[in-house]
């Protein structure tokens, strides 16, 4: 009797428990949604109803005006190569790093696996910070190349740390022993064992570099001055100051009031170029997110 009341009891604080977090969850997606919400009615509103606060959720007075502005720029399809290039080349080579980085520090066999475990957390707690580092990328010979975005932070210690953390806690050791004793060696137990069981985790740490480079702009912004070169995020906003300083330097009222409410509309209709890629690519790799990032961080 006492075993029913208590799971009865049990269940009703369940309950209770599961009501708060979905009220808690839906006040969140209200003070996420209604934002973006705003912004993407804003983008596709015209420039006198966004400039005069007319938008909230849903478009007011139908226009494509932003998007025809931004893309009638023809550096927008450079910028789109460029970034696309970067994210892509970046990514498969952080990707690639990392799990070559994170899988020896997994192995406990490894000679010398806590000293380059603190070597790479060290980077963590100090560097030489933007100086060096342009000084550094300007005595390669990488300034205004491709490569000055690429190879600078080739590898987020970071996500080393939560590759490693999920080799050693999600592969059971036991594979290992088994594939030695077969013959197996080290870089084929890594290559078509390791690799094939840590997908999700090779999804997160994919969707965190991809995403960096993408939204990528103070790397660009110091080491490249050849506009051939620059990624998508330095030619919006590009755009966006051309657009405000011109509307300053006008003289008639009219056509002023015009600039102005272009530029203000072209806040909206950039922020919606530079981020629907990823949203069109989040929903691929969702699925592995949550299990990868909480299996490779929890246990160490």
């Amino acid at each position: 009797m006492n075993r029913k009341k208590g799971t009865i009891a049990d269940s009703k604080s369940d309950l209770v428990f599961y009501m708060v977090v979905d009220i808690l969850l839906i006040l969140v997606l209200f003070l996420i949604g209604i934002p973006m919400l705003n912004i993407f009615a804003s983008s596709l509103s015209s420039g006198r109803a966004v400039a005069s606060g007319k938008v909230f959720i849903w478009p007011v007075e139908w226009s494509l005006e932003g998007y025809m502005a931004v893309f009638r720029n023809n550096n927008i399809l450079t910028g789109y190569y460029n970034t696309a290039f970067y994210t892509v080349t970046g990514t498969i080579l952080n990707v690639t790093l990392t799990l070559l980085a994170a899988y020896p520090l997994s192995r406990s066999d490894m000679p010398g696996v806590n000293l380059f475990t603190f070597l790479f957390t060290f980077t963590m707690l100090f560097n030489g910070g933007m100086i060096p580092n342009y000084l550094l990328v300007k005595s390669l010979g990488l300034l205004n190349t491709r490569w000055a975005i690429i190879l600078p932070g080739s590898i987020s210690v970071y996500n080393m740390i939560i590759t490693r953390t999920y080799f050693k806690s999600s592969i059971p050791k036991e594979l290992l022993e088994v594939a030695q004793i077969d013959g197996c060696s080290d870089f084929y137990y890594f290559l078509r064992i390791a690799l094939p069981l840590s997908k999700p985790i090779v999804a997160v740490i994919t969707l965190f570099y991809a995403v960096g480079h993408w939204n990528a702009f103070f790397n660009a912004f110091l080491y490249l001055n050849d506009k051939t070169l620059y990624p998508l995020q330095i030619i919006l906003r590009n755009i966006l100051l051309v657009n405000s300083m011109d509307s300053n330097m006008i003289i008639d009222p009219e056509l002023q009031m015009a600039r102005a409410n272009l530029a203000e509309l072209l806040k909206y209709s950039l922020i919606i170029v530079a981020s629907l890629p990823v949203w069109c690519i989040y929903p691929f790799v969702q699925k592995y997110f949550v299990k990868g990032i909480m299996i490779g961080s929890l246990k160490g």
